[in-house]
């Protein structure tokens, strides 16, 4: 075994340096610093401390450890970390995951089935206490001069670490866990933070093994969710979607209704419900054997204030848990008894869609994906082709409009539907098309004439396109034009995800007064087209959005979903804003109404920008780059 050579450096502002001081001198060795805010009087921001924190690293050092400054360290720590740097000599491991990530659900369901290692989802870094190899530390520093941005700290890490190559490996249990004490990085918004599963003892031994989940439920803002495997890309979808489609709604269900009434807010109460049932299935599905009463205890307590903390004030958390953890654990057994029930007991589960029936074509291809997985979730089977092929014509193709990028365009998309014979088309268009028209609200037959604005041109030309392929080869063609969407894989071009990225990297949001704005929950986006598929075909254009909203509340819903920050009135351009719509038409015609929450739809376009690492993102400001950050679409 090579000889492991450990240092590390705790990263603090002057106010906090005794604390500091104090966590340093746990290390029998005094191998750990303290490293001061070099700048203490600046914008505060863990970014500007770490660079020096990570760039001390000595010499002749093998790994390298970072602590902020509010933990609390479990005995016998340091010859712990030393064992892990032997064990996993070239991976990041980070002996801190708090309640309130998505990792929390890896962490609990690594301690349910016993692991004392898990793979972390591609989310943040947890960087409270992250352990990385030397020769990485010291090539953080030059990483987050050339990428930083203002992006959070914990963020520029994990892009760090994927850039190159280097796996995130989280203890189970957390032998690091979170002093409640004020953040002055201004994170005390996200409210109380403690450890997922804290032990305040490390290990004398581990296994090395490292396990990684296809489906992870977690609890987050006070929304059930669960992030499912496609491939190498994670798709985070709410709990009840994801029960829907393995087909345990209703035994989740009628354990809801049957347990015992807590006197929890009912939206609480349902969504730890959905949590910790699909905990459960997912833990009877990986192990026969029941865990340890103690740590199931522990880290259903932890639960609720992991999903709720931004909701509630800890006093109030500390009041609810004890009942939480009485509904979660029952949730828990209910969820397993459901998962190793008969299967004749279980609902049917579709089998994925065939290559037959309804293509989803053109745009961004991870969005184009997910958008055939919400189709088929709303009963039209559907699947995501690159590019069409004769030999899986489908009958029905949904093409994503994307004039403004290179990809698989309107054009090739035609000449290849007309080959496989597709029989109806369906083109999501773009509100754009309206933009610089002089009517406050437009309905479907505006524009009448090809639009002045060279955007709104470029989507006329492309539905014009579809029009005139379907009046030639006698093929129903139907037009939808979407507000702004939100969602993750969105587009970034947008007004709100260029607000988000502004506020993700401590940019005002430069808002215009008078402006309105509309967007489209990419859920409905879905059960719009469905709605649409699943009337007769007919020529028509339907404007599609879930909700509108003033310019203010519109920079309060980007400030409110990625990181608080202000924003500041700018000067009138004379630049077209894109007016509203009027959506009456789609209602009419199919009974489609918007069902999603936008907010949720928000928060999960905002996360996807931050944390689910990408390549348009990874080494820029954003996929709208920095000049457009400068200025508002």
């Amino acid at each position: 075994m090579n000889t492991i050579v450990l240092t590390g450096a705790v990263m603090t502002h002057p106010r906090r340096i005794a604390a500091a001081e104090a966590i340093a001198a746990k290390d029998p060795k005094g191998r750990v610093r303290v490293v001061t805010d070099p700048d203490p009087s600046g914008p505060p921001t863990a970014l500007r401390t770490a660079n020096p924190s990570w760039s001390c690293v000595g010499d002749d050092s093998t790994h390298h450890l970072v602590f902020q400054d509010d933990v609390l360290i479990a005995d016998g720590f340091f010859p712990y970390a030393e064992k892990a740097a032997a064990a996993f000599p070239g991976e990041a491991v980070a002996f801190y995951e708090g309640w309130e990530g998505r990792n929390s659900g890896v962490v609990r369901l690594a301690a349910l089935t016993g692991a004392s290692w898990a793979r972390a989802l591609d989310e943040h870094v947890p960087s409270l206490a992250l352990m990385l190899p030397a020769e990485a530390a010291r090539g953080y520093e030059r990483f987050a001069a050339e990428h930083g941005n203002g992006w959070p700290y914990d963020v520029v890490v994990q892009r760090f670490l994927k850039a190159s190559g280097i796996p995130v490996r989280l203890a189970v249990p957390s032998t690091v866990d979170h002093d409640d004490v004020p953040s002055l990085a201004g994170n005390s918004t996200h409210g109380w933070r403690r450890a997922t599963f804290f032990s305040d003892r490390a290990e004398d031994t581990f296994s090395d093994d490292c396990v990684s989940f296809p489906v992870v439920p977690y609890y987050q803002y006070g929304e059930a969710k669960c992030a499912v495997r496609h491939g190498d890309r994670w798709e985070h979808l709410d709990t009840d979607r994801y029960l829907k489609r393995v087909g345990m709604t209703a035994q989740c269900d009628a354990g809801l209704v049957a347990a015992a009434d807590d006197g929890l807010p009912e939206p609480v109460r349902r969504h730890v419900w959905l949590t910790a049932f699909a905990t459960g299935m997912v833990v009877r599905g990986l192990t026969t054997r029941d865990p340890d009463p103690a740590v199931a205890d522990a880290v259903m307590d932890a639960l609720g204030p992991g999903g709720l903390c931004e909701e509630y004030t800890g006093a109030e958390l500390v009041g609810m848990m004890p009942r939480i953890r009485a509904l979660a654990l029952a949730a828990f057994a209910a969820g397993g008894d459901a998962r190793r029930a008969p299967a004749a007991a279980q609902a049917a589960v579709p089998g994925p869609p065939d290559g037959a029936g309804i293509a989803v074509t053109g745009g961004d291809p991870a969005f184009a994906a997910q958008l055939a997985r919400l189709l088929t979730d709303a009963g039209r089977p559907a699947t995501h082709h690159p590019r069409l092929e004769r030999n899986r014509a489908p009958h029905t193709v949904v093409h994503l409009g994307r004039p403004y990028d290179d990809g698989y365009g309107v054009s090739e998309m035609l000449a290849d539907a007309e080959k496989a014979g597709v029989e109806r088309l369906v083109y999501a268009g773009s509100a754009e098309i309206y933009r610089g028209a002089d009517q406050d609200e437009c309905a479907e037959e505006a524009p009448s004439a090809p639009p002045r604005h060279a955007e709104a041109r470029a989507w006329w030309d492309e539905e014009e396109e579809c029009r005139s392929w379907g009046a030639a080869t006698g093929t129903p063609v139907q037009v939808l034009r979407f507000a702004e969407i939100v969602g993750p894989h969105a587009p970034t071009r947008g007004v709100l995800a260029t607000w988000m990225l502004r506020a993700w990297t401590r940019r005002t949001a430069l808002v215009v007064a008078g402006r309105r704005h509309q967007i489209v929950d990419y859920r409905d986006m879905a059960d719009a087209l469905a709605a649409v598929l699943a009337a007769p075909a007919r020529p028509a254009v339907y404007n599609v959005a879930s909700a509108r909203f003033e310019e203010t509340e519109f920079a309060e819903l980007a400030a409110g979903t990625a990181r608080r920050t202000p924003y500041e009135q700018a000067p009138v351009t004379g630049e077209p804003h894109t007016p509203l719509m009027s959506t009456g038409l789609i209602t009419a015609e199919t009974g489609w109404r918007p069902s999603a929450q936008v907010r949720n739809g928000a928060r999960a376009q905002a996360q996807w920008l931050a944390c689910d690492t990408h390549d348009d993102i990874v080494g820029t400001v954003g996929a709208v780059g920095a000049a457009r950050l400068d200025s508002d679409a």
